[in-house]
Order: C-alpha cells, then structure tokens, then sequence
C-alpha cells in the first residue's frame, strides 16, 4: 500500500492544485483537492495491462473548465430540489435554477470547482486521502456553517471506500455523494455491461426529474434489474437512457438509520456490475436509502482523457444517497442535519 502527491496544477490566484494516487497490489487511484474529485481508477487485465475505468480528463485544465462533475463530490445537496426552494422551520430558502425551474447538486457555485484541503493517509492494510473544507452559512442558498469531511481509502481487498461525514451549527438538508463515471471496458457503449441490483422499488417522477412521493414496483418493467440483465436491453424504452432514484435495502419507514445517516456500522449491498470482455466487477455498498442510476445520456462530443470523444451511454454513474427533493418530500425519510448531529454516510466501491 503506498499514497503520494504531486502538484497537478494552479488556480489563477496562485492556489496549488494537488494530485494525490493510492496504490496497492492489484489498483490504484488519484484524486485532487479541486473539486475532492476521482480523477482516475486503474484496475488491471487479465493479461497484465491497465484500464482506467474513471471517464474525466488528462489535465488539471479540463476539470477546471468542465461542467460535468466528472468524479467530483457534489453538495450541500445532491441531485434535484424541485422549484429551487425548500421551508425549514418555518424560513423559506429560494436557491438557483440551473435545472430549468429547480436546482441541481446545489447549484451555479458547486463543491466540484471548490478548493478542499487534503491530508494523506498512510496505514500497513490501507491509504487514502482526507479531505475538509468549511462549507459557510448563506453558501448555495443553504443555512449553517457546515464541516464536511470526506475520506477516500483504498484497502488491500480492493475496496474504495468513500466516507462522507458532517456537522453542522444549523438546521440544514444534507446530501453528498460521488458523481463518477463509471466504464469497466475503460471506453466505449455500456449496452453489454451487465447490472443486478437489490432494489425492488424506485421514485416516481414528473418529466422535470423530481419525484412524485410515490415510490413504484419495479417488476415487470424496463426498470427491473433484480435479476442480472445488460444496462442497455431495454434502456430505449425508458426515452434517452435511466436517470432514475432506485430504493436500497436501508430504506425502511421502520428503520431508525434511515434519513441522515448518524451510524456508518451498517452497509447494504446496492449492485453488482459486470463487463464481459474484461471480466472487471464492482459492486456497491451503502449505509444510504437511494442510489441514482444514470448512464451518461448527455454526456456528447465531449473531449476527454487523452483525446478521447466521449458520447452518450459511454458511462454510467451509481450516486448514492438521499432520496432527491426530500426537504420539499414530508412522507420521505429527513435529510435535514441538526446541530449536535455527526452525519456519517459512507459507500464502497469493491471491484474485482
């Protein structure tokens, strides 16, 4: 196991830009404090090569001038808040409208072109990197000032954990989570990458992407992956590919841990996903009630890593987390942080 950094680039303020990797036997990763973004994941072949199963960039220059939040954490609130504005406690909180007329992962000023402060890592069984940063009161439209940690540790296993951990001096809705782009194949359509998933159920939603408060069966429709079945068998039938909140296993009207997760101790496998002509697997494990599965539907004629042009259903992302437009959803579980509260939400990525 072994962690490094190195300079990566700087901003036009002079700020340094740095680019930690973590390696063990079989993978690595890197990540930046710009953004606290994934920069890469590398697994090796059977035949002794490396795919880099990250879509992002080659330079520091394209994250910088992206708009796609390739491998970035996104927050203070992942995913959609309908109509850009949520009451609490009796205060309403208008927020921007980059979405049409709602907000997406928190809005013009995200946590992807933001500066974290990283700290490496270094243990015998794991490496990785922590990163921190104050995320101040009014930020985004949000209330509090919030301490947001977010940890990144490779294990021998395999295993990229992504810990996700919060506090807060104010009532304040909560989400974050990883927004990578997943290839196994490291390019090309992932039509024949194969996806099994634990859930049962999914949010409905208006045509505007925000949910209804229904959640509906999946069984029977193109929205079924109880049983292993290729991402894009039937992706045409749900119009430009899935972008779509599917229920995981903590969800439970019954179960205390649901809502902000205060207690990291317990996880559930989401999915497993498979890429044929690699053999690479990841499956994913949460402590969350929702995942957003997406398979890049706008992602088109975009210059990526080392020239390449990347097109639609070239990817697809698996972002864990609260269900969306929940400070607006009464009958879903809370997101609203309190102060005194430790958030600990945590995901891992086991690859194989």
């Amino acid at each position: 196991m072994k962690v490094t950094k190195q300079k990566f680039g700087v901003l036009s303020d002079g700020t340094k830009v740095n680019l930690f990797t973590v390696k063990n036997d079989n993978m690595s990763f890197s990540c930046t404090d710009y953004g606290c973004t994934l920069t890469s994941i590398v697994l090796k072949n059977k035949d002794g090569s490396k795919t880099d199963v990250l879509l992002g960039y080659s330079t520091f220059e394209g994250f910088l001038n992206s708009n796609y939040c390739f491998g970035a954490i996104v927050g203070r609130f992942a995913n959609r808040i309908g109509k850009a504005s949520f009451t609490l406690n009796g205060k309403k909180y208008d927020l921007d409208k980059n979405d049409g007329p709602n907000t997406l992962h928190g809005g013009y000023n995200g946590y992807d072109k933001m500066m974290w402060k990283g700290k490496m890592i270094d243990e015998d069984k794991f490496c990785g990197v922590k990163f921190t940063r104050i995320s101040p009161d009014g930020e985004q439209g949000f209330p509090g000032n919030v301490k947001l940690t977010v940890t990144y540790i490779l294990d021998e296993n395999n295993n990229l954990s992504c810990i996700y951990n919060a506090e807060t001096d104010k009532a304040t809705p909560i989400n974050i989570t990883n927004h990578a782009y997943f290839n196994l194949a490291g390019s090309g359509d992932i039509g024949n990458h194969t996806i099994q998933m634990n859930s049962t159920q999914r949010l409905e939603v208006n045509p505007k992407l925000i949910p209804t408060g229904k959640l509906l069966d999946v069984e029977g429709t193109p929205f079924d992956f109880t049983s292993e079945k290729k991402m894009g068998a039937d992706m045409k039938e749900v119009g430009v590919g899935y972008d779509h909140c599917y229920v995981t296993e903590m969800y439970s009207k019954d179960n205390p841990h649901c809502g902000v997760p205060l207690d990291d101790s317990d996880l559930v496998e989401f999915c497993v996903v498979k890429e044929p002509k690699t053999g690479h697997e990841i499956s994913v494990y949460t402590n969350l009630e929702g995942c957003q599965f997406y398979t890049a539907n706008y992602i088109k004629g975009i210059q990526g890593k080392n020239g390449k042009i990347y097109e639609s259903h070239e990817a697809f992302c698996l972002e864990t987390q609260a269900f969306p437009d929940s400070p607006n959803q009464k009958e879903f579980p809370t997101c609203i942080l309190e102060p005194g509260q430790k958030m600990k939400a945590k995901t891992v990525y086991s690859f194989k």
